[in-house]
């Protein structure tokens, strides 16, 4: 039982990694609002959101092609921040909840 919750929460987790992508554009009129902004300020979270994924693709495509350790090296970083990130979510929820 308690496996097939963790694989739901898991599940759960990776839709909701694309679910603040498309919700932005609905939440911003509420924030720039608030925090006294100009309407076109959402390009630059859009820009920092879009450039951070890219940045996990290209480090894929990296490690991928690379014939050089140094390159591979510096490849994993970016891809061991993003699946840092999801890894380090999910053992939160993990800790929070079960013992």
């Amino acid at each position: 039982m308690v496996t097939i919750l963790l694989l739901i929460v898991i599940y759960i987790a990776f839709i909701g990694l694309g679910i603040p992508d498309s919700l932005f554009g609905t939440a911003w009129p509420a924030i720039y609002s608030e925090y006294g902004l100009p309407l076109s300020f959402s390009s630059f979270v859009t820009v920092i959101i879009s450039s951070c994924t890219a940045l996990t693709a290209v480090a894929i495509l990296g490690i991928s092609y690379t014939g050089n350790f140094v390159y591979l090296c510096l490849c994993a970083i970016p891809l061991g921040l993003g699946a840092g990130s999801i890894d380090t979510a999910l053992n939160n929820y993990v800790a929070l909840h079960y013992s």
